[in-house]
C-alpha cells in the first residue's frame, strides 16, 4: 500500500499577469523546496509544504507566457467580472494576491469575505477597502493590503525604525523617506537620465500632483505646476556616487498620522527621487506646453501635423516652410531662453537636447491618437524612453531619522536604505520594481498560509506581527537592507 503523501498541500490564486506577477509566483513555487522557508517556519516547520499557484488572467495567453517554466504554477483565463467564474476559483484556493487594477480589488475583496479566503493586494488601502475592515473580521479573515514596495517594504523599514526608537524612550524628531524607480547607471543614457519601465502617463501625471510636507515644524505647501521646479539635490551617505534630486511625494502629513509621529516630529518629508537635472527639463517642459492636457487644435484636422511643425507651434518658432532650414540644438537653446522657459543656459540646453533625442523635430506625423501636447510627449516618451531586452533598473529606496533621547539628552540618526537592480537570468530580464513588488506580496500570502499574521480585517504592513517576519524573509530571499546608526 502506498504511504501517503508526508507534504501539506495548499493553493494560491493570482489575479492579474502583469509585469508583477512572475516575481510573485516564481517565490511562491519555489516555496518548500529551497532553504529560505526555514526563516519563515522556523522551528515549528512540519516538514514541507507543497504549494500550487494557479495565475489568472483575463487573456489564457498572457497567464500562460508568465508562468511558462515555473513549477507548481499554472496559468487560467478568468474575468473577475464573472462572478461565477471568480467564486469557483476563490473557493477552490487557500489564499488569493490580487494584482489587478484598484479598482478591481473591492470586487475581489467581497468574494474572499463570502468565501472565507484571506487577500493580499499591493495596492494603497483606499477607503472602499477599509469600510470592509468589520466584514472581514467577522468572516474571519485578513486583507493585507499595501505589501509593496512603496506603499510596502518602505512602511516596514520605517515602522521597524520608528518602533524600535519609541521602546528606547525616543522621540521621533525628523522623519525624512525617498523612494525611486531608476534606470540603472549604465542605462541612464539619455538627456533626462530616466526610463519608463511602464506606461509614461502616471508617471508624468504624478508630476503634476501638489505636494504637503512639514519642514522643522512649518508646513509646506508645493503647487502641482511648480513641483518639478521644487526639486532639490540629494546625497545619500552609503551611495554618494550618485547624483540624486528629490521631489515631495504629495502629502507626506498623512504618514505622520499612519506613522503615529504626527505630534512628536516636526519634520515629515516624503520624496521621489531622480537622477540630478530631472527636475529642471521637466519643468521647462511643461512651460513649453508639452504636458497640456486641452484638446490641440492642430490636431484636430484629419490631415496630421508632422512631430516638427507641432514643436515649431509651442516654441513659437515663425517659419512658413517648416520643411526648410534645419533647427539645431543652438537654435532650440536660445529660443527656450528667449521665450522665458528657463532661468540658465546649462537648462535650457539640456532641455533642447531632450527635444532632439525625443524626435520632437522629426518629419514623421503624429498619429491620430494624439489629441492633446500632453499625448504627444506620452507617445514620444513611451518609444523614446523605454528600457531594451537587456538593460537593468533600479530601485532605491531610504529612510532617515533622527531620534530624541530626553532621558540620555542626546540625539541619534538612524538610516535604512535598500537599492536593488533588475535581474537577467537566460537572456530575460526582471525589473527591479517587479521583484521589490512582487516579492513582498507573495511574502504577505506566506505569512497568512502559516497563520504567522493572525490579526484579522484590513491590515497594512505597519505592525510587528506582519513586517518583523516580513522584513526577515525578504532579505533572506535575496533583498538587502541597509540599517546603519549615527
Amino acid at each position: 500500500m502506498k504511504e501517503s503523501d508526508p507534504k501539506k498541500k495548499a493553493a494560491a490564486l493570482i489575479l492579474g499577469a502583469g509585469r508583477v506577477c512572475q516575481p510573485a509566483a516564481q517565490m511562491l513555487s519555489s516555496f518548500g523546496s529551497s532553504q529560505w522557508y526555514k526563516t519563515l517556519l522556523g522551528d515549528d516547520f512540519e516538514d514541507q509544504i507543497h504549494l500550487d499557484v494557479i495565475v489568472g488572467s483575463l487573456y489564457l495567453k498572457d497567464a500562460e507566457q508568465t508562468v511558462e517554466g515555473i513549477p507548481n504554477v499554472t496559468g487560467i483565463q478568468l474575468d473577475v467580472m464573472d462572478s461565477v467564474g471568480l467564486f469557483k476559483h476563490v473557493s477552490q484556493v487557500d489564499i488569493v494576491i490580487s494584482l489587478l487594477p484598484p479598482s478591481c480589488h473591492v470586487i475581489v475583496a467581497n468574494a474572499c469575505i463570502e468565501l472565507k479566503k484571506h487577500l493580499v493586494t499591493a495596492s494603497y488601502v483606499d477607503s472602499s477597502m477599509s469600510n470592509l475592515n468589520d466584514k472581514a473580521k467577522v468572516a474571519g479573515i485578513t486583507i493585507l493590503g499595501e505589501m509593496g514596495l512603496d506603499p510596502g517594504i518602505d512602511h516596514m523599514m520605517a515602522m521597524k525604525m520608528i518602533d524600535e526608537a519609541h521602546m528606547q524612550k525616543g522621540k521621533i524628531k525628523s522623519f525624512t523617506s525617498y523612494c525611486g524607480g531608476l534606470p540603472s547607471p549604465e542605462a541612464a543614457n539619455n538627456p533626462l537620465a530616466y526610463k519608463f519601465s511602464w506606461n509614461p502617463v502616471g508617471a508624468i501625471r504624478a508630476g503634476r500632483n501638489p505636494a504637503t510636507y512639514k519642514n522643522h515644524g512649518e508646513t509646506v505647501h508645493i503647487d502641482g505646476n511648480n513641483l518639478y521646479d521644487s526639486a532639490t539635490k540629494l546625497r545619500i551617505p552609503d551611495f554618494p556616487a550618485f547624483a540624486l534630486e528629490c521631489l515631495p511625494n504629495r502629502n507626506s502629513l498623512l504618514y505622520g498620522d499612519l506613522y503615529g509621529i504626527g505630534s512628536e516630529a516636526s519634520t515629515i518629508f516624503r520624496g521621489t527621487l531622480r537622477y540630478e537635472g530631472f527636475g529642471e527639463i521637466m519643468g521647462t517642459l511643461s512651460r513649453i506646453g508639452l504636458f497640456d492636457n486641452e484638446a490641440h487644435p492642430i490636431l484636430k484636422n484629419e490631415e496630421r501635423p508632422t512631430f516638427r511643425k507641432f514643436t515649431f507651434g509651442l516654441l513659437k518658432i515663425d517659419n512658413a516652410d517648416p520643411n526648410g532650414a534645419l533647427i539645431g540644438e543652438e537654435d532650440i537653446t536660445k529660443r527656450i531662453l528667449t521665450l522665458g522657459h528657463c532661468k540658465d543656459q546649462r537648462s535650457a540646453t539640456m532641455t533642447a537636447k531632450t527635444i532632439i533625442f525625443l524626435g520632437f523635430f522629426d518629419q514623421t506625423e503624429i498619429p491620430t491618437s494624439c489629441q492633446s501636447a500632453f499625448d504627444v510627449a506620452c507617445f514620444r516618451m513611451e518609444e523614446r524612453l523605454s528600457y531594451s531586452s537587456t538593460e537593468k533598473d533600479m530601485v532605491l529606496l531610504h529612510h532617515e531619522v533622527e531620534i530624541e533621547f530626553p532621558d540620555r539628552q542626546v540625539t541619534e540618526k538612524r538610516r535604512a536604505t535598500l537599492l536593488e537592480f533588475g535581474k537577467t537570468c537566460d537572456g530575460k530580464t526582471t525589473t527591479s520594481m517587479a521583484l521589490t513588488v512582487g516579492i513582498p506580496a507573495a511574502v504577505g500570502a506566506l505569512l497568512l498560509l502559516a497563520n504567522k499574521v493572525q490579526t484579522r480585517g484590513v491590515l497594512r504592513p505597519i505592525i510587528p506581527e506582519v513586517y518583523t517576519p516580513a522584513l526577515d524573509i525578504i532579505q533572506a530571499y535575496g533583498i538587502k537592507l541597509i540599517e546603519k546608526n549615527e
